[in-house]
């Protein structure tokens, strides 16, 4: 173990060696390097960034803004688009830049970053901005959310055809590593060519961790040999439409593809000596791949043996001719295997439609040479999918007992998984306390549309009486298209605070001129709650948006609060407006609805996980009030939870049958529980946390040996199941980060999807010896060497059984069970941990549950510190490959508290010795 000195900032410092880092700050770390390169090449350039969150890239704004002191030392500007199209503009703007006097740099590389809506909704500026072009010091590169198997989206989503309508070459990413490495490349292209660069981000990327290579001498320019024309073809003044489109389709594209074949982007990733049958991958396919062939055991020498060679195209539109051609040219087969819908296979067979018989072979992809199906072009393809394409698709000649027993044992476990699977699922809810608990109310008799945002969460909740949604700044429209032809009198809209800055004003502004009676629901909570808490980039308080609609015409305006008295000494409402205390919401609605015409009511409450992070912070006063259940008064009737419809009002088990509490680990104190008349409500002013005066418990590590670790010649695979912010993403890259302490490759994964609000977690991690044995981040079907149940409910579902093999994985399980949110509206929902833990046992080779939340002491931060006794039992079973002294030095490293309210971790060198020759204690 090489126990290497590791620091936070090595992600954005280092210029030689290793670092681990996500596929986030790849994208932030990129104009850092950019900047550095421009500097050894004599350029005094700067950046400048924009665009619009949403997932994968949810979190990039934030990390940008946690970077300032990097992004201020290498001249690099970060302004938050407003909305998508808004930020586009901007990084068009940044192109112009030396076309007027005036100019402080010889020329600004820019980035755009926004999810796959936010680039359909840019396309008219990407046609405009590529058009016109990038300058020739500066560059731009477009980098496009996409998420594939719509985890935290409403669709599904590919942009690489929006990129193609546009005419923007779009380089596609298989690793963190591409990440790096395209992104520089990327702009180096964009100068060449004179057009913007696309960038995939993938969540599977983006969402992972891994160590990377970040030594800048790893970059070789090499400038194609490629007439270009005597004007050039960068950004200019007083160009006309036909001249751009002339440059663009004859000069810039086949200029881009030059560059392409120049630096050699598309490559051979598998060899063989006497190649018969070719396979083409783009992106996550070009590793998975790897994994599909291992799954059939074939290690990529016997695959290369056999006459199996692999082509990784780097830039999947438009396809570079050459290179594939001489790849393709002799073979009697080529199979392309892409996510999603077909991008290269329609190119690759116009490419070889001219190579003479004989050397002509067979294109397929996702139908065979027989025309039937071979890949599906829906969600992703998984690695037994690719697997059976590959099987049916190889030549002959090799033993394929091993690849039929992979099939029986994925076939045995999936079907296992599915009758296992536990019908109780932890579907995404509001947070405890968030106002969306009582703002998605409507009266009885209405029903609201939604949009998208935290609200839009009330589909899933039958008594919201919410249903169908638009694209962000349609709130509200589609009932423009019907209240004339429906005796359906009025509806209700609801549209968050950031979606009405993003675009939504314009929507109330539309809604006006239609006559159509409906009421906006401005829900006001002061944060981009869905992304993780953002500011409003407008920054508008309530008072100024009831100015604005006022001014679009709205006549009808009223602000609904928890606490009305803020708005006694507000100067700047119109004199209209009326406010409301939030208990008279079903008044206010009633008589909002009876008004003709487009209403709105503001509804202003703070974002409870907000309201929590700024009393944690410091930056507001902690609320004073408490609420506890007296259980031997409570009937359990449940009505609470029905009017607070918060997931903090939890079943507790009595003598005298199940009762009610409150989870004071989770509650934002909202304090709408208090609305039912209930008797067993007790309120405490001004108490002090008990947690404060709990003696931490003792462990006794006299006979606690270090456990002989598994060896890491092959990827050893780790799944944490868990609940949305409880502290699973933390532990994991914990644990990453420790392995790459000791000088081990890991890679992460966090499938999160809606967590941010209670949903399913599952984060897989791998450990090898060394990066290139880490195929994919995703761990694969039935192949979990161990489980780390944090959360029961998402072990027993499919998804984690899937991943598990009863001859091969290990699991335990924190017996604790957290419930869900079908107990708010059925009060006898059971969450049996001991049913619970039987599907999992069923699945597993090893298996051991305990109460881990009654180790954790702690009265409101301990969520974390059970995560991390979980980890510790693991450890000590021998299924975790880390030492102890890399553990303490990951947990310090990424800001876990290791003495206070999170983690306590007990190091004594003394004990421990040199790893792996001593007892340890922790």
């Amino acid at each position: 173990m090489q126990h290497r000195e590791v620091t936070l900032d090595d992600k954005y410092e280092l210029v030689e060696g290793k670092a681990f880092m996500t596929g986030i700050q790849a994208l932030v770390r990129l104009p850092l390097d950019r900047k550095r390169l421009d500097l050894g090449m004599g350029l005094n350039t700067a950046g400048f960034i924009s665009g619009y969150r949403g997932s994968p890239l949810g979190g990039y704004d934030q990390q940008l803004r946690a970077a300032q002191k990097w992004l201020d030392s290498h001249d690099i500007k970060f302004w938050e688009g407003l909305n998508e199209d808004l930020g586009a503009t901007a990084v068009w703007g940044s192109q112009q830049l030396g076309l007027f006097p005036g100019a402080k740099y010889d020329g600004l590389f820019g980035v755009w970053y926004g999810k796959a809506p936010g680039v359909d909704r840019t396309g008219d500026v990407f046609k405009h901005a590529n058009a016109a072009g990038a300058s020739d010091h500066g560059g731009v590169l477009a980098i496009i959310g996409d998420d594939h198997n719509c985890k935290s989206s409403t669709l599904p989503s590919q942009s690489e055809f929006a990129m193609a309508d546009a005419e923007i070459p779009v380089l596609n990413p298989a690793s963190i590593q591409d990440v790096l490495d395209y992104g520089i490349h990327g702009w180096a292209m964009s100068r060449f060519s004179g057009a913007w660069a696309g960038l995939v981000a993938l969540a599977d990327t983006m969402d992972s961790g891994a160590v990377v290579s970040v030594d800048l001498d790893r970059f070789s320019f090499v400038s194609p040999d490629f007439q270009l024309p005597e004007d050039g073809v960068h950004m200019r003044r007083g160009d006309s439409p036909l001249d751009k489109e002339r440059r663009l389709r004859q000069v810039k594209l086949p200029a881009a593809q030059a560059y392409v074949r120049a630096n050699k982007l598309d490559n051979v990733i598998l060899p063989s000596p006497k190649p018969r049958v070719g396979v083409v991958v783009t992106g996550q396919a070009a590793r998975d791949v790897f994994e599909a062939l291992a799954a059939l055991g074939l290690s990529p020498q016997d695959a290369g043996r056999l006459g199996l060679s692999v082509y990784k195209v780097a830039m999947p539109w438009p396809l570079e001719p050459e290179g594939i051609r001489a790849f393709c040219k002799g073979l009697e087969r080529v199979v392309v295997i892409e996510h999603k819908r077909p991008l290269i296979e329609d190119q690759l067979r116009s490419v070889l439609y001219d190579l003479p018989d004989g050397q002509r072979p067979t294109v397929e992809g996702k139908r065979d040479r027989e025309g039937r199906p071979l890949l599906s072009d829906i969600a992703s393809i998984s690695i037994p999918e690719m697997a059976g394409a590959l099987m049916k698709i190889l030549p002959e000649g090799w033993d394929t007992s091993r690849a039929n027993a992979y099939f029986d044992r994925i076939g045995r476990t999936g079907e296992a998984a599915r009758i296992n699977a536990s019908e109780t699922i932890r579907t995404p809810h509001y947070c405890s306390g968030c106002p969306h608990n009582s703002s998605t109310v409507v009266p009885e008799g209405s029903r609201a549309l939604a949009g998208i945002g935290c609200h839009y969460m009330a589909n899933f909740m039958p008594d919201r009486k919410t249903d169908m949604t638009s694209q962000m700044g349609g709130e509200g429209i589609a009932w423009v298209g019907q209240h004339w032809a429906t005796e359906e009198g009025h509806v209700f809209v609801n549209l968050g605070d950031g979606t009405y800055s993003h675009s939504g004003s314009l929507a109330i502004r539309a809604a006006v001129t239609s006559d159509a009676n409906m009421t906006y629901k401005i829900l006001y909570n002061d944060a981009v709650a869905m992304t993780g808490g953002q500011t409003v980039e407008s920054g508008q308080t309530p008072a100024q948006i009831a100015q604005q609609v006022e001014a679009e015409g709205v006549e009808t305006i009223v602000i609904v609060t928890e606490d009305p008295t803020r708005y006694a000494n507000v100067k700047d409402l119109p004199r209209r407006v009326k406010i409301f205390d939030r208990e008279e919401l079903e008044e206010v609605q009633v008589m909002l609805r009876a008004t003709p015409g487009v209403s709105v009511m503001i509804y202003d409450q703070i974002c409870a996980t907000e309201k929590r992070r700024r009393s944690k912070r410091g930056l507001r006063a902690p609320d004073r009030t408490r609420v506890v259940i007296n259980t031997e008064v409570c009937e359990g009737c449940g009505d609470c939870s029905i009017k607070s419809n918060c997931l903090s009002v939890e079943p507790v088990e009595t003598e005298l049958g199940r009762k009610r509490r409150i989870n004071q680990s989770t509650c934002n104190t909202d304090l709408s529980c208090l609305r039912g008349f209930c008797p067993s409500f007790v309120t405490i002013q001004d108490g002090e946390p008990a947690w404060q005066d709990q003696p931490r418990p003792e462990f006794d590590d006299a006979g606690l040996p270090m456990p002989e670790t598994p060896s890491l010649s092959e990827p050893w695979n780790v799944l944490f199941t868990g609940v949305g912010g409880t502290g699973v993403t933390t532990v994991a890259a914990v644990l990453a980060m420790a392995a790459h302490v000791d000088g081990h490759a890991a890679s992460s994964l966090d499938m999160t999807g809606l967590a941010q609000k209670g949903g399913p977690v599952l984060s897989h991690i791998r450990f090898a010896r060394e990066p290139e044995l880490i195929s994919t981040g995703k761990v694969p079907p039935a192949s979990a060497d161990l489980i780390i149940a944090c959360d029961l409910v998402v072990a027993a579902g499919g998804d984690a059984l899937n991943l598990m093999d009863v001859g091969r994985t290990a699991a335990y399980a924190n017996s604790d069970v957290t419930p869900t949110s079908e107990f708010i509206r059925d009060r006898s929902k059971r969450f049996e941990s001991d049913l619970l833990a039987a599907r999992v046992k069923r699945q597993a080779r090893d298996f051991a549950a305990f109460d881990a939340e009654a180790l954790a002491v702690g009265y409101l931060h301990d969520a974390i510190y059970t995560n991390m006794i979980m980890v510790g039992f693991a450890w000590q079973k021998g299924q975790v490959p880390i030492s102890l002294r890399a553990l303490y030095r990951a947990i310090r490293l990424n800001g876990t508290k290791v003495e206070g309210q999170h983690v306590r971790l007990q190091y004594r060198p003394d004990r421990c010795g040199e790893p792996g020759t001593a007892p340890a204690s922790a």
